[in-house]
């Protein structure tokens, strides 16, 4: 079951922000940011607080700046998680929201990007969508893969990854602790060189720090420009 880590530092969320725009690919609403001409698109797969959350938003358009069209698709169909609704704990909003049901919801989003000429896809997945990003990558969807903090996945899980995959976990993290992302690392390592890995456990920083940090903290901003920047390298690396 899901900790208090997931629920930590909720955002304000915004649809408003962020330099790109809200569009329909796939049959999902999603904030598309970057040349629509590029060959090479990444997907962000957002937490459970959703496509509209503003760290989220600037991440895509960082990762957009470099030549990459990212897509950010709304898989909790207009239902972020809302902490404050007591009457509807994350138990119960899971129970609405699962990854089997985003990662079938992926599948006309990438066919509706390669039917527009993209030739090679990434993901990113945080916390929850981490998991839909695992799902994908056992079939033929994605080339590279991240994975930011990640909920729900098994070692089960990380076995049956196809896609070249990178890891970045939190020190401080009961959904995914250092230990478990070591596992994960040998695993994928084992895949050499078909599937190519990236493992990196990050100090000091708690599950969701990627998206969820405070600005106006500068160690946490810091340190989710350092894994901003692995997931940039990246899908430079592999998305070609």
């Amino acid at each position: 079951m899901s900790g208090p880590q997931c629920c930590e530092n909720p955002p304000s969320l915004s649809s408003s922000c962020g330099n790109g725009k809200v569009e329909e690919i796939g049959g999902l609403k999603c904030y598309v940011v970057g040349s629509p001409d590029s060959k090479l698109a990444v997907l962000l797969v957002s937490d459970i607080y959703g496509y509209e959350a503003p760290n989220l938003r600037k991440l895509a358009d960082k990762i957009s700046a470099v030549g990459f069209c990212v897509v950010v698709p709304d898989f909790l169909h207009g239902d972020p998680y809302d902490p404050e609704n007591a009457a509807r704990p994350l138990p119960e909003w899971l129970k609405d929201h699962g990854t089997d049901k985003a990662t079938e919801d992926a599948k006309p989003v990438i066919e509706a990007l390669k039917g527009k000429g993209v030739s090679a896809i990434g993901a990113v997945g945080f916390c929850w969508g981490a998991k839909v990003v695992v799902k994908l990558s056992k079939g033929p969807y994605l080339q590279a893969a991240v994975l930011a903090h990640p909920s729900f996945v098994a070692v089960e899980d990380i076995k049956e990854v196809k896609a070249h995959t990178s890891i970045l976990g939190a020190e401080i993290d009961k959904m995914s602790p250092p230990e478990l992302v070591k596992q994960f690392g040998e695993i994928l390592a084992a895949k050499a060189p078909e599937v190519n890995s990236f493992v990196k456990i990050f100090p000091r920083v708690a599950h969701g720090w990627t998206v969820r940090y405070k600005v106006e903290d500068n160690a946490a901003a810091k340190a989710a420009d350092e894994a901003h920047q692995d997931m940039i390298d990246w899908f430079t690396k592999y998305l070609k």
